[in-house]
């Protein structure tokens, strides 16, 4: 067996990370865009919406963990985890198409099937896809330049998904929420293929793994009495919901509150290209004090920043582009950090069980990551939804309305960021520790390898 490569070349992190790019397309926009199209423009009502997406989620109880499951254990020729990329592939796609273009007005049940189809195809391609980079590399700091070239080319995807609908606006006066929508879709079923394409073929799985022997049950207890994990993923959980309160609110916000319904886009665009700008910093950052210190930092200052939007009004968006730019820069450490930690939890479990059940713990962290998406969600429709904001276009909301709104969208992220940077502040796996870790494993599999040597199979 081959050691797993410790510095892996730009172009090997290049179509590792490739993939990420539509895939963002199939997070990111869907939470933005979708809530405001299907009930401005189809008619749905927020509490439905919300309560839609919140059921969607709650189905990942079940396919997360067995896709996860069945990951660690899958074997075929061309490895354990691009089967199920390729396979999840063609349905992400058709599952994206038609629930940006559909054809003519479609009611909830149309809008529930899509999501359904969108959310299975995304667990059977995150999982695989995520666990893959933690084999990649076994080194402390390697692992967070290869979840910062990954994410930085995700990011890439979410500036592509604001950048091409302003070009259209821009030069063919082609905007508004139809248009957007219909842009995205048709980039998704260019870009997922081809970027899938160039990953499975060109990155390698490494076969030097300990194979997973643990049952599911006992391999959750496991997890559970694995401190560190607990804390990251908790620290995962409060921050992804404070972030995903804000995330469906963007449109409305802009549309109602600064009366720029079209400039939605060109925020969004402020902020995503901040994301990548601050992905160097935050990982050179994480060298200098630690993964965590750097990762309680960034909350910190997203903190700061977020709740200065609840003092824009009618006419204020240029105004709003710099706490964008600063709540951006700041986003740039929760797509590289929390990935680069959670891999080296995964060596503390391996440590302890002997097995390698990376896709299992992605799995964990998958569905908590989509469920606090789904309850963020959930809690910013269905709470304006409850004091009465009508998101249908030239609806008269009152002053109360549009006060709701700010509140809604600024004050309880920013209570939540600061929590989750506390929980996060001591979080215990050093560079130290964790190269302690490495050699106990290191040690494990040399003598296990000796062992088998001594004792062929007959």
């Amino acid at each position: 067996m081959t050691e797993p490569m410790q510095r892996l070349s730009r172009f090997k992190l290049f179509c590792y990370g490739v993939t990420d790019m539509p895939l963002h397309f199939a997070l990111t926009p869907v939470l933005i865009f979708v809530p405001n199209y299907y009930t401005s423009e189809m008619g749905i009502s927020l509490i439905l919406l919300g309560n839609m997406l919140l059921l969607a989620r709650v189905m990942d109880v079940f396919t997360d963990p067995l896709v996860g499951y069945w990951s660690d254990r899958t074997r075929s020729r061309w490895g354990r985890r691009r089967p199920w990329i390729v396979v999840g592939m063609p349905i992400l796609t058709l599952s994206f198409y038609f629930l940006f273009l559909p054809s003519g007005k479609v009611g909830a049940g149309y809008l529930f099937a899509c999501i359904m189809g969108l959310y299975l195809a995304l667990t059977m391609i995150l999982i695989p896809y995520y666990s893959w980079a933690a084999e990649l590399s076994d080194d402390y700091r390697e692992r967070s330049r290869i979840t910062g070239w990954r994410s930085a080319i995700g990011i890439v995807g979410n500036i592509a998904a604001q950048g091409v609908p302003i070009l259209f606006l821009v030069l063919f006066n082609y905007g508004g929420d139809e248009a957007v929508m219909t842009i995205l879709g048709v980039m998704m079923v260019i870009l997922l293929p081809l970027c899938v394409l160039v990953t499975v073929t060109q990155v390698p799985e490494t076969r030097n793994y300990i194979s997973s022997t643990t049952p599911i049950a006992k391999g959750f207890r496991l997890m559970w009495r694995n401190g560190p994990f607990k804390r990251l993923i908790t620290a995962l959980m409060i921050g992804s919901t404070a972030f995903n309160i804000t995330t469906p609110l963007y449109a409305f916000f802009v549309g109602y509150v600064l009366g720029a319904p079209k400039m939605t886009v060109v925020m969004l665009a402020f902020f995503y290209t901040f994301n990548l700008v601050g992905i160097p910093f935050w990982v050179w950052l994480s060298n200098q004090v630690g993964k965590h210190r750097a990762y309680a930092a960034s909350f910190i200052l997203i903190g700061c920043a977020h709740p200065l939007y609840i003092f824009h009004g009618w006419g204020d968006f240029w105004w709003m582009i710099p706490i964008s730019i600063v709540s951006g820069f700041a986003g740039g450490a929760f797509a590289a950090l929390p990935n680069s930690m959670k891999a080296d939890v995964i060596d503390l479990d391996t440590m302890l069980s002997g097995d390698n059940r990376s896709a299992s713990f992605f799995a964990t962290w998958s569905f908590t990551a989509k469920m606090s998406a789904a309850v963020g969600g959930w809690i910013a429709l269905n709470v304006l939804g409850i004091i009465g904001f009508d998101p249908q276009l030239g609806a008269g909301n009152s002053e109360e309305h549009m006060l709701g709104l700010r509140v809604l969208f600024t004050i309880p992220p920013a209570i939540l960021f600061f929590t989750a940077a506390a929980i996060v502040w001591n979080y215990p796996i050093t560079a130290e520790r964790h190269a302690r870790m490495r050699a106990t494993i290191a040690r494990r599999n040399a003598r296990r390898l000796a062992k088998a040597t001594a004792n062929p199979i007959s």
